[in-house]
């Protein structure tokens, strides 16, 4: 048997670690059609592999051939699959302006390492404050690497919408999904909640119209 005929959800990918999961969910990808749909877009590949730590052009590259390769296989298996079609934000032209301007100023970020990360590989890559008092990279000086600063922020009217455009809303228990407007607003389940409450809240949804977030 081939190596792709094994891969039934993203996490059987080769190179995948189960940090990504996580990850990825924050960009609306837990299928492997999403994950294949987004690697196909060239912007969102590049966001895909600066988030994904590990993972470059070349494993995204490899991931689009073997996903491409999977997609006829999970549309034939209709009674292991149930397919939701997603619900679209209602954007006016205001708010996705600032989105595709947030898009673009992602894009352009640069890569923010913490202080001396190629000296002390236990230090890994993540960013951290530089403190030292005689720190170079705290004060700027040149040829230092870029340093976390407000300019670098996405426009304030979408600071918290979801890369789909809706804004996000945590919920807990079906009675929560009631206030939610289907238009502007998606629900992200808690991870406290249990499975059946969580059933309950995806039905309710569902019924309702509400896109979830973290859908199972």
């Amino acid at each position: 048997m081939s190596a792709h005929k094994d891969i039934k959800k993203i996490q059987d990918l080769p190179y995948y670690r189960e940090e990504y999961t996580a990850q990825l969910a924050d960009m609306d990808i837990a299928e492997p059609a999403e994950l294949l749909e987004a690697l196909q877009d060239k912007q969102r590949k590049k966001e895909i592999v600066d988030a994904l730590d590990g993972v470059g052009n070349k494993i995204a590259d490899h991931w689009i051939e073997l996903l491409s390769e999977v997609e006829t296989e999970i549309v034939d298996t209709e009674d292991e699959v149930k397919v939701v079609p997603k619900i679209k934000a209602q954007l006016t032209a205001e708010v996705r302006a600032a989105l595709e301007m947030r898009n673009d100023r992602n894009a352009h970020r640069p890569a923010f390492k913490r202080q001396e990360w190629f000296r002390y590989p236990r230090l890994g890559e993540k960013w951290r404050k530089p403190r030292g008092i005689h720190s170079k990279l705290r004060r700027h000086l040149s040829y230092r690497p870029p340093v976390v600063s407000i300019g670098y922020r996405g426009p304030k009217m979408v600071r918290d919408y979801h890369p789909s455009g809706f804004q996000e809303v945590m919920v807990y228990n079906p009675g929560q999904v009631e206030g939610v407007d289907p238009k502007v607003q998606a629900i992200r389940i808690g991870g406290t909640v249990g499975g059946r409450k969580r059933m309950a809240i995806t039905e309710k949804a569902d019924e309702l119209g509400i896109r979830i977030l973290n859908r199972t």
